[in-house]
C-alpha cells in the first residue's frame, strides 16, 4: 500500500456511464492523505461476474492488474467475461458457483488461492429482483429467493472469505439506493439491500481487527441484464413502467467499486451512485446509553 496525496473532487455519472465519467468523490479522509491499496498483483473473486455490474468490475479489476475469479450460475455468460479479459491482456477463471450453497461459496473463494495463491477482494454482487406479479401476490419461493441470494448470500461470502484474506483484504457488497429510502416497487428487494447496507455498517471493526475493509456500493437503476428482463417483464403484465429518464451504465458502478477497493480510508461505508453524481452515505451512530 502507498499514501498519495490526491484530492477526490465529486463524482460525475453520466448516462455513457464509463470509467472515464467518474471523477472523483469528497470525502472527509482525516489527516495523511488517501491511502491506496496496490491492485495490480491482488486477486478478486467477484460473484454474479457473468454479466452487468459483475462483468464490468471484473474487467476493471484485470485491467489494473488483479487476477480475477468469475463467478456466476450462468457458465456461458461466465466464460465469455473470462474471455474479454483475456481478450484485454487480464487474468481470469470461470467457476460455476450458487453463492446461496456453502460449499459452493467455499470452493470458489478457495479457487482464488488455488489458482492465483491469495485472497485480497471479494465483490458480493449477485442479486435479483422479486419480479412480476411482485409482492405480496408473488408466492413464497419467489420472494424468499431475493432474501436468501440478496442478503444471506452476502453475509455468507463475507463469513466464508474473511479467514482466507490471510494478509487483510477488501470486501465489496452490492447494495442499491433502494437499501438507502423506501422502495415501493420491490419492498422486499429493498429490505434485502438495506439489510446489507447495515450489515456493512457493522462490520467496519474488521478493518482495525482483521485487516478487511468491508463497504457497498448504492447503485440507482443501472443498465443491466436483470434490471431490462424486470422491465420487459412488467411491461408484458400491463405494469407501469419504473425506468428514469437516465439510467447508469455498469461501467460508472464497476468505477465506484474500485474507488472503493483502492482508498484504504474507506471502511464500513456506503457509497450512493446516482445519475446524477454519487456521494458517501452519512453513516449512523449508535444511539447513546440511556440512564
Amino acid at each position: 500500500m502507498r499514501v498519495i496525496a490526491k484530492e477526490l473532487s465529486g463524482v460525475k455519472v453520466g448516462q455513457d456511464g464509463g470509467r472515464d465519467r467518474i471523477k472523483g468523490l469528497t470525502t472527509s479522509l482525516g489527516a495523511g492523505g488517501e491511502f491506496q491499496m496496490d491492485i495490480n498483483g491482488s486477486v478478486a473473486v467477484i460473484t454474479g461476474g457473468g454479466s452487468g455490474i459483475g462483468r464490468a468490475t471484473a474487467r476493471r479489476l484485470a485491467a489494473e492488474g488483479a487476477a480475477v475469479v468469475i463467478a456466476d450460475v450462468d457458465a456461458a455468460m461466465g466464460e465469455e467475461s473470462v474471455r474479454l479479459i483475456e481478450a484485454e491482456g487480464g487474468r481470469a477463471v470461470f467457476i460455476k458457483a450458487d453463492v446461496n450453497d456453502p460449499d459452493q461459496t467455499k470452493k470458489m473463494c478457495e479457487l482464488g488461492l488455488a489458482k492465483f495463491g491469495r485472497l485480497d477482494i471479494l465483490h458480493n454482487n449477485a442479486g435479483v429482483g422479486v419480479g412480476v406479479p411482485g409482492f405480496p401476490l408473488a408466492p413464497i419461493n419467489q420472494w424468499r429467493r431475493v432474501i436468501d441470494l440478496d442478503l444471506t448470500a452476502v453475509i455468507l461470502g463475507c463469513y466464508v472469505a474473511a479467514p482466507l484474506m490471510r494478509n487483510g483484504g477488501v470486501i465489496v457488497n452490492t447494495a442499491s439506493m433502494a437499501g438507502l429510502y423506501p422502495h415501493i416497487q420491490d419492498p422486499v428487494y429493498g429490505a434485502a439491500k438495506a439489510g446489507v447496507v447495515n450489515f456493512t455498517y457493522s462490520l467496519a471493526n474488521w478493518w482495525s481487527e482483521r485487516k478487511i475493509r468491508v463497504n457497498c456500493v448504492c447503485p440507482g437503476i443501472t443498465d443491466t441484464p436483470m434490471v431490462r428482463r424486470g422491465l420487459e417483464a412488467a411491461k408484458k403484465a400491463g405494469m407501469p413502467s419504473w425506468m428514469p429518464s437516465k439510467i447508469i451504465q455498469p461501467e460508472a458502478i464497476a468505477e465506484a467499486v474500485h474507488l472503493l477497493v483502492a482508498d484504504d480510508s474507506i471502511f464500513g461505508r456506503a457509497l450512493e451512485v446516482r445519475p446524477s453524481g454519487a456521494r458517501l452515505v452519512d453513516t449512523p451512530g449508535a444511539p447513546r446509553s440511556r440512564r
